[in-house]
């Protein structure tokens, strides 16, 4: 059967500009993911690398590409001193860190400096999550005025002997993470008063400094806001995580799982709404506009957690690696639709995590590396990265099941923008096991420059250290229909990005 359905695009009704921190990624300090994953270290004669950092993945990076990366964490911020990550390598300190309840041996080979050439080398804006846990307001201000600070001091003069005469004119800062549990188990008034110390502090440091305050959900959040209801001009972003947890196994999923994952994916812009809400409510008069921080989401199969739903099926040893499968792409995509959709409202957004762990776009394996169907998806929305967002209206199109937010969702769903470097329209047939024929209309456009689809067979195959093109990208037959029309064949749980000149 195929699923007929019209796609309207709205050029007369721009949303907003999409952000390149929209499309940021995460790298903590968890099992695989920066040390092994991202740094084999200065000495490593068997893996190329450059400065430590895994060529292969830096040239991957580059490639996706990476506009914004937030690092060291996650739980591992509250636990993490930045004095033990600077200075020469052999004299940084061993210690005991801790993410997600494991404990996290750290040579502290990755410090700030580390972190901020690997930003540089694969052009991403660096996002530093402070340690509010077990640090203090003097440590994160030090750290601020070592990476930011202009000025002739003790601490600036530290810098320049490791090798940086030159401010990093680090703009994004949280002020710590998660602080409602492994950050330090506050309750809500009291990080929201805890917070405007430090945001006051680290003003005096840096006044341009973009600070990011922790959220939780809804119970949590109203209260955040309403006890800081009189200092909006100490926050600038507000930070929310959504991780999708209802999908059951990471491969052997029922098609009603393929479903749920999809609609916990498109609920998120239930949560986003919500957050915005509650700024909207306690916003003073005039007040400053402070964006929502989406700086960790993505899917988080039984399979790397110990706790949640199906957690039976965790894998022992833990390592918070799962399989990553067409499913998991098509739940990339919805997500990036929230994401254009709301980009007036949501100012940066974090995908958990960039290698190994969790969603990764990429993985290695010794010498190894191949990237995931959730790469491919990642970049076939490259065009959108900075353009206008715009309106699709959809005609004519079948229902799959949805989720929370609604009984039921169209089966074809699609973003649009338009930029200097043309439109750009990105189509997901969502359907399990029905193709799509799908009309499209524009206005002003007179020709196709690309068309690119991510498919596979099934759903639930994925790339690996063995197969690893068992899913990746094909062109795609875009016919003209007339004018301003044209026609696209989708095959089922499907993903594909015209260019129009």
């Amino acid at each position: 059967m195929t699923i007929n359905t019209t796609l309207t695009l709205r050029a007369d009704a721009p949303i907003g500009t999409i952000s390149p921190r929209l499309y940021g990624h995460f790298a903590e300090h968890l099992e695989r993911c920066c040390y092994d994953g991202l740094w084999v270290g200065l000495n490593n004669k068997d893996i190329p690398n450059i400065g430590g950092w895994r060529t292969d993945v830096v040239n991957a990076l580059k490639a996706m590409p990476v506009p914004l990366l937030r690092w060291p964490g996650g739980c591992y911020a509250d636990h993490y001193h930045w004095r033990d990550g600077i200075g020469p390598a052999d004299k940084r300190p061993q210690r005991l860190g801790m993410s997600c309840g494991l404990q996290v041996e750290d040579d502290n080979g990755i410090g700030t400096h580390e972190f901020l050439e690997l930003c540089r080398l694969i052009g991403a804006e660096p996002y530093l999550a402070g340690n509010m846990g077990s640090g203090s307001v003097q440590e994160m201000c030090d750290w601020v005025e070592y990476c930011n600070a202009t000025i002739d001091t003790t601490i600036t003069r530290e810098r320049a002997a490791n090798g940086a005469p030159n401010p990093f004119n680090v703009k994004l800062w949280g002020v710590g993470n998660e602080n409602w549990g492994c950050g330090g188990s506050y309750d809500a008034e009291s990080y929201a008063n805890e917070y405007r110390r430090y945001a006051t502090m680290l003003r005096h440091v840096d006044p341009t400094a973009e600070l990011v305050i922790c959220g939780h959900n809804d119970e949590w959040n109203e209260a955040v806001i309403r006890t800081n209801r009189n200092h909006f001009g100490l926050m600038d972003h507000f930070s929310i995580h959504r991780y999708w947890l209802q999908g059951g196994a990471e491969v052997d999923f029922s098609e009603a799982q393929y479903y749920a994952l999809l609609g916990e994916a498109h609920d998120t812009e239930l949560f986003i709404e919500q957050t915005a809400a509650y700024l909207r409510e306690y916003a003073p008069k005039d007040a400053k506009f402070v964006g929502i921080a989406l700086d960790e989401w993505g899917v988080w199969h039984p399979e790397a957690r110990p706790w949640g739903p199906d957690k039976e099926l965790q894998r022992v040893p833990l390592s918070y690696e799962q399989a990553n499968t067409m499913r998991d792409a098509l739940s990339i995509g919805i997500a990036l639709e929230v994401f254009h959709r709301q980009c007036n409202i949501l100012t940066l957004a974090n995908l958990a995590q960039i290698v190994n762990v969790l969603h990764a776009p990429i993985m290695t394996q010794g010498e190894a590396m191949w990237i995931t169907p959730t790469y491919y998806a990642l970049q076939l929305h490259t065009p959108h990265i900075g353009a206008t967002a715009l309106p699709v209206d959809v005609a004519n199109g079948s229902t799959i099941p949805g989720g929370k937010s609604e009984a039921s969702t169209q089966a074809v769903s699609a973003t649009a923008s338009t930029g200097a470097n043309g439109t750009a329209v990105t189509l997901i047939n969502r359907h399990f096991d029905q193709s799509a024929s799908v009309t499209l209309v524009t206005s002003g456009v007179s020709g196709v420059v690309k068309a690119q689809m991510l498919s596979a067979e099934s759903p639930r195959l994925q790339n690996s250290v063995a197969q690893p093109d068992t899913v990746g990208l094909s062109d795609l037959a875009v016919h003209a229909d007339g004018s301003n029309q044209w026609r696209i064949e989708l095959p089922p749980h499907s993903m594909a990005t015209i260019t129009f000149n």
